[in-house]
């Protein structure tokens, strides 16, 4: 498996294939006069936009195209807000539904975690997942995350709970299982000298 920073250029075949149980933001807008499937499609290309145009220092996401034999099944996810003083990051992701079930979800979390805390210099890592998403609260647990509250959220469809949970890095069992390349000319970006 391997994970590399999405693209422009894979945002057409990323908008096509995310699953229609993958949740975007619920606090982003939908534009009337587009029907359900083009708003989703445009949300992956207006987040990635955002993610580039925003990026500082204190605040960033770094968006990963996850392949899988040779072909790109889904996204990783690593976020900060305040990193060079907090240490903190999330994470979030996506899989297209013939990719699950075969440990990717476990690999791609770990190896965003392995660039957070053995890279980065992350202190902790939290994630959220509804209450009933088993497989992404599945994938925290195995790594080791706890948990760490429960929170209601306005999904679009109504109010959901969602599970918080917690990974610190005395609690990361993984070092060194990530290979990272390319992170020196990108130090600066996340606050590193």
């Amino acid at each position: 498996m391997r994970l590399r920073p999405v693209r422009e250029a894979d945002l057409p075949l990323l908008a096509s294939m995310q699953p229609d149980d993958y949740e975007h933001d619920p606090r982003v807008e939908m534009l009337a006069g587009l029907d359900f499937a083009a708003n989703r499609a445009r949300l992956v290309y207006q987040n990635h936009w955002r993610a580039l145009g925003t990026w500082s220092p204190e605040s960033w996401q770094l968006d990963f195209a996850v392949e899988y034999q040779g072909a790109v099944v889904g996204v990783q996810a690593l976020e900060a807000e305040g990193f060079p003083t907090l240490r903190t990051v999330d994470s979030g992701s996506w899989l297209v539904p013939s990719a699950r079930g075969r440990g990717v979800g476990v690999a791609m979390r770990m190896a965003v975690l392995g660039l957070a805390f053995d890279h980065l210099g992350a202190l902790a890592a939290i994630s959220s997942a509804r209450h009933d998403n088993g497989a992404s609260l599945g994938v925290s647990r195995r790594l080791g995350y706890t948990g760490n509250g429960v929170s209601l959220n306005a999904s679009g469809r109504g109010l959901v709970e969602l599970q918080h949970l917690r990974l610190t890095a005395e609690q990361w069992g993984h070092g060194g299982e990530t290979t990272v390349d390319g992170l020196a000319e990108c130090r600066p970006w996340f606050g590193l000298a």
